[in-house]
Order: C-alpha cells, then sequence, then structure tokens
C-alpha cells in the first residue's frame, strides 16, 4: 500500500474522479463531502495526504486544513482551487499546504500532484535522518554499494562480524578504508565501546608514540601533564591504525609487543596496562611488497594479516556509482540547504565514464562542489570538474577510433565470405541480429 489519502470535496463527481484515479494507483483512498465529515473520519483513521477543496460550505478548506494540522502537524495536504482562488491556494500553502491544483484537472495532473507529495515526504524524512547523523558528527558508518566486489566485502564482514580477530585492511586512498573498519567495529560484540582512529603517516614518530602509548609528567620536556594513551583510551573497543605501513621500524616493535602481550606503557613509566582491544590496521600499500623490500617487519606483517580484506578502487565498481551519488547528493542537499533532485543525462554519463583515482572520496568532494555550485534542480554537466569533461573526450575519441576499427573488420569479414551473413556473423561471433546492426549502424 503506497499510502492513506482523505479527498474531501462538496462535489460529488470530483470526490469520485479523486477516489478512482488515486485508487487505481495503489493508494487506499476515503472521501468526505464537507468538513464535518472529513474530521469524523480522520480522527477514525490515520491519513499521510489531503486533497482539501477551498470552497466548502460551513467549514471551507483552509480553515479544515489548520484543523487537521493540528491533529497532524505531519500531514501533507494539496489544495484543491479555482482559478479565481489561486491567492487564497497560495495563503494555503503558507498556512501549512504542501501544494495546490486548479480546476479543471485530469487524472494526469492529480496523481503528479500526489506522487510528488509523496516523494517529497519521503526526501524529507531521510533529509532530518541524515541531519541527525551531521548533527552527532559523522556522516555514515555503513557501506554502500551492491557490486560483486562490494558483496565480496560483505561476505567478509559477515564473516569476522562474531570474532575479535585483528584485521588488515588493503586498499588505495579513498576507497573507504575507514568506513569499512568503522563496519567491522559496529557488526562486533564491541560494538556499544569506543572506536578510536588514528592516523600513524599524519604525525611524526614522536607525536605518534606519545598519542598511542600515552605518557607521564615530566616525561620529557612539554610533558606538563600525564596524559592517557589512545591503546588505553580504546580499551573493550577498537583502534584503528591507519596508514600502517608508514610506521618506523621502533614504533613496529612496540606495536608487536601490544599484539603479542596485549599491554602498553606510558613514556616516562615502568608500570605495564593491560589492554583488552581489538586492532584493525589499514594501508594503500602492498605491505607484503613492503615486508620484502625490509620497509616493514615481516613478524608483525604476520601479526596484522589474520585476515585480509582489500578494499576495491572506485574504478573496480562502477556500477556502485549512481547509488553513491544519490547518497552524497542526499547528504550535501541537507548540509547546503538546497533542493536538487538529480543529475541531467549528460552530467550523469561524464560522472559514471570517469575513472577517479581519489576514488570514493575524490566523487564525494566533486558532489559537493557541484551542489553548492548548482542553481538549478537538475545538476548540469556545464558545473561539473574540468577533469571529469577531459576523460570524456579522451573516451569519446577511444570510442570512435574503436568503431572505426570495428568497422573496417566487418568489412573484410564480409568480403571474405562473400557477403554470406550467417558465417560473417559466426566468424565474428555474434548472432545474425547483431551483425544487421552493426551493417546499419556503419551504413555498409
Amino acid at each position: 500500500m503506497k499510502g492513506k489519502i482523505l479527498v474531501v470535496d462538496d462535489d460529488a463527481k470530483i470526490r469520485k474522479l479523486c477516489s478512482n484515479a488515486l485508487s487505481r494507483q495503489g493508494y487506499k483512498v476515503s472521501a468526505a463531502r464537507d468538513a464535518e465529515e472529513a474530521l469524523k473520519i480522520f480522527n477514525e483513521k490515520q491519513f499521510d495526504l489531503a486533497l482539501l477543496d477551498i470552497v466548502m460550505p460551513k467549514i471551507d478548506g483552509i480553515e479544515l486544513l489548520k484543523m487537521l494540522k493540528k491533529m497532524d502537524n505531519n500531514l501533507l495536504v494539496i489544495m484543491i482551487t479555482g482559478y479565481p482562488q489561486i491567492e487564497t491556494a497560495v495563503k494555503a500553502i503558507k498556512q501549512g499546504a504542501y501544494d495546490y491544483i486548479a480546476k479543471p484537472f485530469s487524472l494526469d495532473e492529480i496523481r503528479l500532484a500526489v506522487k510528488r507529495a509523496f516523494d517529497y515526504n519521503h526526501t524529507l524524512q531521510e533529509n532530518l535522518q541524515l541531519k541527525e547523523e551531521l548533527q552527532k558528527g559523522y556522516r555514515s558508518s555503513e557501506l554502500i554499494g551492491s557490486s560483486p566486489k562490494m558483496l565480496e566485502i560483505y561476505r567478509a564482514i559477515e564473516n569476522v562480524k562474531g570474532t575479535d580477530c585483528t584485521v588488515l585492511i588493503e586498499g588505495e586512498s579513498g576507497t573507504g578504508k575507514e568506513v569499512l573498519a568503522r563496519t567491522i567495529h559496529n557488526y562486533s560484540e564491541r560494538s556499544d565501546k569506543p572506536f578510536i582512529v588514528i592516523n600513524c603517516g599524519a604525525l611524526p614518530e614522536t607525536l605518534l608514540e606519545s598519542e598511542l602509548f600515552g605518557h607521564e609528567k615530566g616525561a620529557f620536556t612539554g610533558a606538563v601533564r600525564y596524559k592517557k594513551g589512545l591503546f588505553e583510551a580504546a580499551n573493550e573497543g577498537t583502534i584503528f591504525l591507519d596508514e600502517v605501513s608508514e610506521t618506523s621500524p621502533a614504533m613496529q616493535v612496540k606495536l608487536l609487543r601490544i599484539l603479542d602481550d596485549k599491554v602498553s606503557r606510558r613514556i616516562g613509566s615502568t608500570k605495564d596496562i593491560k589492554l583488552d582491544i581489538r586492532l584493525i590496521a589499514a594501508t594503500n600499500k602492498n605491505l607484503i611488497n613492503e615486508v620484502k623490500k625490509e620497509n616493514f617487519r615481516e613478524d608483525l606483517y604476520y601479526r596484522l594479516n589474520i585476515i585480509l580484506i582489500r578494499m576495491p578502487s572506485l574504478r573496480e565498481r562502477k556500477q556502485d556509482i549512481p547509488i553513491l551519488l544519490k547518497h552524497f547528493l542526499r547528504m550535501y542537499n541537507v548540509k547546503y540547504s538546497k533542493e536538487i533532485t538529480g543529475f541531467s543525462k549528460e552530467a550523469m554519463e561524464l560522472l559514471k565514464m570517469y575513472d577517479y583515482p581519489g576514488n570514493v572520496r575524490e566523487l564525494e568532494n566533486i558532489i559537493e562542489g557541484v551542489v553548492i555550485l548548482s542553481e538549478d534542480k537538475i545538476i548540469q554537466k556545464d558545473i561539473l570538474p574540468e577533469i571529469t569533461k577531459n576523460q570524456f573526450a579522451v573516451i569519446a575519441e577511444n570510442n570512435f577510433e574503436l568503431e572505426h576499427a570495428e568497422k573496417i573488420h566487418i568489412i573484410r569479414i564480409l568480403e571474405f565470405v562473400n557477403y554470406q551473413k550467417t558465417k560473417a556473423a559466426n566468424l565474428l561471433g555474434i548472432d545474425r541480429k547483431t551483425l544487421y546492426q552493426k551493417i546499419k549502424k556503419y551504413g555498409l
């Protein structure tokens, strides 16, 4: 059932017209001839949307609108008006109506108005949810995508969610390694405990050591007070070490001790602190190659690599681009108070063809930029970054070259078999129908 609708009009023909048209669309419709009957029905049933005629005896549509909105402020309302009452209909929108339709109207107009109202409400609810997430300081801890590569990731999460094992995540920058780590944490028995993130490549070694292990007061110049380390802060939860390949040999030894002995020691202290943590590490490098180059300790690699999950690049899962576009569009609509509904066909094609060397993070940055710049409800290709258009030009040129080569190849095969199309199709490895389409396409 799509939704429940109340139609209120003193004209029996309009009541019947609207009721029949919307019922055939799958909506559950009730009808009332005046405001009194409408209020009685509304008290007995719940409705998602009301169609209200403005001009009715005793209580008009505007007054009924106010009454119904007091009873249910989330109710969607569409006003039905004759041409002379257009100004009144506009006033009704200020009172909380979503839209109005003017008599005479067609069945398509009424269906479209109702569909728009429900679509708007659905988007509004999604945006409210996203706004709550943004206010909490995060965007989404869930992975997005349904491509074969992402299905492999979901299976890996399913395999490790009931365990406490160490996980190593490999993948290019921007693929969502932290999102994957957070998702693993959220599906674990530690989900209600801390999830602590630190980028090992973003800090110099001395500062990284202090951040991870903490220090005692006076342990070094500038240590004016005691500081708890992140390993302590993550106790009973999960610590995520991003870009673990950037750690120094000395730090790698200390990480190995954490994994082997489950203890930490603050700088300047002689006391070990027992730890109960799960460790997830990530790198944008092939860590086994780093071991071969002697840039990374082999024993630490094998302690981290209990379960290895490789996060795919966006180039490897391009079929996920449309759903990612929808997600980021909704998110930045909320952030920047926009009401952009989608992308033009040309813009969508450009975004689907681009290779995204910066992966999902680059796609997100592009969408944030175009949402800010767009003055239309539909994002046009003109406001996309030049880099996406440049790649499109290269692809278009390559496609032209490929098509030219295909045309020459088909001509040669046809000449070879004296234009016997069945033989030509067999040699080309295609069916006769496809061959005929290509002959027509190339004007052969």
